[in-house]
């Protein structure tokens, strides 16, 4: 089984649009949406793509309810929709 960098994308931002700007979703919920089976083998490329989305602007990588940098972050993270003005 293949997933393209291109699904994990959609996935992920039609989850944290779903789920709306003042809430959170984890990666893991990406990987198990694309993946029933073996999700966890596609963490890393959810991460990945997170980081991404996170420098382009169209998320925010959360840790503790705290934006962090998806290059540094340790430990567990989370995905969040930023809210532009067009949103409000």
């Amino acid at each position: 089984m293949t997933i393209s960098p291109q699904s994990i994308q959609d996935c992920l931002l039609a989850l944290v649009r779903d789920r709306g700007p003042d809430k959170t979703i984890c990666p893991s919920e990406v990987a198990r949406a694309l993946a029933d089976t073996n999700w966890r083998q596609w963490m890393p490329q959810v991460r990945d793509v997170g980081t991404q989305l996170a420098r382009a602007g169209k998320i925010a990588v959360t840790q503790k309810g705290k934006v962090v940098d998806p290059e540094h972050a340790k430990g567990p993270i989370r995905y969040r929709l930023i809210q532009t003005l067009e949103d409000q």
